[in-house]
């Protein structure tokens, strides 16, 4: 898209913002952008969107660039990295909310938090890389998505730098508030596609007094995911994932499947938990309290397998998740067993045309089950053939295709990465 070359685009944004606002791109930063801008401030933010349009030049937030690493089949011409508008704007512990800037991670923010015994009860992995505006763009969350919801359950305000370079507010700073469009949704999971989010407000949660982390061992599927049902209809879990071997084996239980069922509140209701999850699961199941059970679950947050040819995410109704995952084979996974949602892997290499047919199975099985397959990652030589998100139905696209124009009409938000090429 861009007609600048690279030492163009670095120069003019030098001049526009000074020497020290630009850089080469670092690490995964260089499959997600050739140049990086580091703005001080949304002023300036709005100045490079500004410039972008005026030139026809590609731009795209960049985070840790986890993501954009990922879903960018070539890098955009210019990166804008918000690492500099990081603070906390406002934190109201007796309201229980907080206003933060794009920059900040998820684990800053809850480290501020957390003299008041408060926390953003959302899990992505590794909290001290993902950004608050990654984590609103991307979507991410981890295990504590059964009782905690996700991202999009938990912001009640939104800004972002659209169009024009100019800054769009939607919602507020309170959790009762219907004021205007529900841009929160719509910012929620679109990728860096519409606009730059540069703050967000949330509700926050209390933390709980203790967790316990309960886990049982399984021969088979099908019996793992009946033990989940069971539980699930029983207690009011934190969360409830179901592991294959390969990540089953940092848990200690390496050659079987494992649920993981985490509980917390107060000791007696703990207690209570405690003893129906032994009444369910027998005499395998084993706990864990304290440290151990918190160095346990973010063993279960950040897990991540070396070598993986592809990953990817599938969403389902719940209930047809077992049959799901049977159907897809020899592979590893964690799911998210009351949620309908799990992430599948091949370790390993793998060829491009078994790539491509392993990720036309998995969607044609989610496809039946009413559900949806994104890929995660894929190794360098099968990226460029597939297809990271489904394909909506026409009369979708067709909606998702006049948002993009509504907010982009020059096109230079992170483009062509999202459904459908937009």
């Amino acid at each position: 898209m861009a007609e600048l070359s690279t030492i163009e685009i670095a120069k003019r944004v030098a001049e526009a913002l000074g020497a020290d606002r630009v850089r080469e791109p670092a690490g995964l930063e260089a499959r997600a952008a050739r140049v990086i801008a580091e703005p001080a401030n949304v002023d300036e933010v709005g100045e490079l969107v500004r410039f972008c349009e005026a030139e026809k030049i590609a731009l795209a937030p960049v985070g840790a660039a986890r993501t954009l690493a990922e879903i960018r089949r070539a890098p955009a011409a210019l990166g804008v990295s918000l690492g500099r508008i990081a603070r906390i704007v406002a934190y109201e512990p007796d309201d229980m909310t907080a206003v933060a800037e794009a920059g900040i991670t998820v684990a800053e923010l809850n480290r501020v938090m957390a003299p008041s015994r408060q926390r953003l009860p959302v899990d992505p992995q590794n909290p001290a890389l993902a950004t608050i505006g990654a984590l609103i763009a991307a979507h991410h969350a981890g295990p504590l998505r059964l009782s905690e919801g996700t991202v999009r359950d938990l912001v009640i305000g939104i800004d972002y730098v659209g169009h024009g370079g100019i800054v769009v507010r939607g919602g507020g700073r309170v959790v009762k508030n219907v004021a205007g469009y529900d841009l929160m949704k719509v910012m929620g999971g679109s990728f860096g596609t519409l606009g730059i989010i540069t703050q967000a407000a949330f509700k926050v949660r209390p933390i709980p007094e203790n967790y316990t982390l309960a886990l049982a061992p399984y021969a088979r599927i099908g019996d793992a995911f009946e033990g989940a049902r069971e539980l699930i209809e029983a207690l009011p879990l934190a969360h409830l994932e179901i592991l294959s071997p390969a990540l089953a084996a940092p848990l200690d239980a390496p050659g079987r499947l494992l649920l993981a069922a985490g509980f917390s509140g107060n000791r007696a209701e703990c207690d209570y938990q405690r003893a129906k999850i032994s009444e369910k699961a027998g005499a395998a199941v084993i706990f864990r309290d304290g440290d151990g059970a918190i160095a346990a679950y973010e063993r279960l947050r950040d897990f991540d397998l070396p070598r993986v040819a592809l990953a990817a995410q599938v969403a389902v109704p719940p209930a047809e998740l077992a049959r799901f995952l049977s159907a897809c084979g020899a592979i590893e996974f964690r799911a998210h067993a009351g949620s309908g949602v799990a992430q599948v892997f091949v370790a390993g290499e793998l060829a491009s045309d078994a790539g491509r047919d392993a990720l036309a199975r998995w969607r044609e099985s989610a496809r039946a089950a009413r559900g949806n397959v994104r890929v995660l990652r894929a190794a360098p030589a099968l990226r460029d053939s597939l297809a990271f998100f489904d394909t909506p139905g026409a009369g979708a696209l067709k909606l998702m295709r006049r948002m993009k124009q509504a907010f982009d009409p020059a096109g230079v938000f992170n483009p062509g990465c999202f459904v459908g090429g937009l």
